[in-house]
């Protein structure tokens, strides 16, 4: 795929993704959420990868939706008149042009199997705000701003935020950050546990870095992929039991994979060398689970 709206460089295993319309304050546009699903489509495939880093270029995040573009600003088919049941299979192509674009770009990001941090360097509204959600860490720098601003266009939050803002922030937070669609400042939005830490502009990209690899450098990538997925799914499971079901399988399998080796090294007073793949070895029930 040739990216327009995207740049990415990987360095020792660490993916910087770069949202790259500066001119336009990264403003978002159906162009950007294709290339975004498909970068962390891609990602899973992509084992020379341990982490993904998202961060904008210039002096904003990303300002939200493009609305200067012609038409239906969001990409949508004005003529459609979609139900709930037309919503059951989110595979179909014909729902292309009712799906919300924000929504495609994070449940691509939910699905991936490698940590993903946001660097939120500059302004973050709307879409660029609710993106960051699927994410497993934010960083911000000292001059970001952050404002779920969909009430104050007459539309509702998107990009699955009512599921994940919640989560990270709790529902009467969450209600207040939507209700007001107030622009929080970094250190605001860190007071309110939206962001995980606040730092000079200089030193975020640094920081994020030092997180990736806290998390991830000499860890097994099949234990990391399946960490990953069991927090999110497992989590919102009715009962203790259904998270044991997966819980028994992901450590059954990885006991007699990278885990063998990861005792093996204990035992010797080594590193351990983990060669699985988060591409090619992930558990035989992990399909059918995911």
């Amino acid at each position: 795929m040739r990216f327009t709206t995207l740049t990415h460089r990987l360095d020792d295993g660490v993916l910087t993704v770069t949202l790259d319309r500066p001119d336009h304050l990264n403003a978002f546009t159906v162009e950007m959420a294709d290339e975004l699903e498909a970068t962390f489509a891609g990602v899973n495939e992509q084992d020379d990868v341990r982490a993904v880093i998202v961060t904008g270029a210039g002096r904003a995040f990303c300002a939200g939706m493009d609305l200067n573009r012609p038409g239906n600003v969001f990409g949508l088919d004005e003529a459609r008149r979609p139900t709930l049941d037309d919503m059951a299979d989110l595979t179909d192509p014909d729902l292309r042009r009712v799906r919300d674009t924000g929504g495609r770009v994070t449940l691509a990001i939910h699905a991936c199997r490698k940590p993903v941090i946001a660097a939120i360097n500059g302004a973050a509204v709307g879409i660029g705000a609710t993106m960051t959600l699927a994410m497993d860490a934010r960083l911000a720098a000292s001059r970001a701003r952050i404002g779920f601003v969909f009430g104050r266009l007459g539309i509702t939050p998107e990009a699955a935020s009512t599921w994940f803002l919640p989560r990270i922030v709790g529902l009467p937070a969450a209600l207040d950050l939507v209700y007001s669609a107030d622009v929080l400042g970094a250190g605001e939005a860190a007071a309110r546990g939206l962001v995980r830490s606040v730092h000079e502009p200089g030193d975020l990209l640094a920081a994020a870095r030092e997180l990736a690899d806290r998390w991830t450098k000499g860890r097994s990538a099949v234990s990391t992929a399946l960490t990953r997925q069991m927090m999110y799914r497992n989590a919102g499971r009715p009962h203790p039991a259904d998270a044991h079901r997966v819980d028994s399988l992901a450590m059954f399998y990885t006991s007699i994979g990278d885990g063998a080796e990861g005792v093996a090294a204990f035992r010797e007073k080594r590193e351990p060398d983990f060669r699985a793949s988060a591409s090619k070895d992930l558990p035989p029930f992990y399909e059918k689970w995911f």
